[in-house]
């Protein structure tokens, strides 16, 4: 579990490719604090630690999780928002964050909005839509309030340390972006959703 608070960007450094899964060797923000078999959220794609060195790490993604995120258009370069797995003992102070990302989006536009920014995404395919007006979701890991909802695209407002200390910095029109949808919102529409149908 996480709560959509990053806690850093790292870079990716390189990447390989065996049969249909990728290895990502990124630089390690966190010297002596990663070890093998630890999760972690890559712009909110929950992913294993497979190898450590004091100057890197490295994670795998498979098919599934290249095919349904942004990871696919990582490249050397490529600025990630990172977040260790959550404390028990740790505040919420974002949302419940799963790091399952349910699909992904494309940044429209970005707007200046006196001293901060409104991002408005559109969903690359048909949307999930189990957003909800003030709602949460997480975007590129980040536990984001969404409003303006249409039916294919969504607003967010970044702050300026938001801007300053993620990837959202970084980010244009024409880029993709991950999406996590509020996990408690999930279950309530698979429950009433037979009902919706009758």
């Amino acid at each position: 579990m996480f709560t959509g608070i990053i806690e850093t960007v790292t870079t990716l450094m390189n990447y390989t490719d065996e049969g249909n899964n990728r290895h990502f060797e990124l630089a390690n923000p966190f010297p002596g604090e990663i070890s093998v078999d630890q999760s972690i959220a890559h712009d909110g794609v929950c992913l294993t630690v497979v190898k450590v060195t004091k100057e890197s790490y490295t994670v795998t993604a498979i098919d599934e999780t290249l095919k349904r995120s942004n990871l696919r258009f990582w490249k050397p370069g490529t600025r990630i928002n990172v977040e260790r797995a959550l404390r028990l003992s740790d505040r919420l102070d974002g949302h419940i964050v799963q790091g399952h990302v349910d699909q992904t989006a494309v940044v429209r536009s970005v707007e200046p909005a006196g001293g901060s920014w409104i991002f408005t995404f559109e969903f690359s395919d048909k949307p999930l839509h189990v957003l909800v007006e003030k709602g949460s979701a997480a975007v590129n890991g980040v536990s984001l309030t969404v409003f303006d909802i249409g039916e294919r695209t969504f607003k967010v407002a970044i702050i300026p340390y938001t801007f300053e200390h993620t990837n959202f910095g970084d980010l244009r029109p024409g880029d993709t972006v991950n999406v996590e949808f509020d996990m408690i919102g999930k279950y309530v529409e698979r429950l009433v959703d037979p009902y919706l149908k009758r």
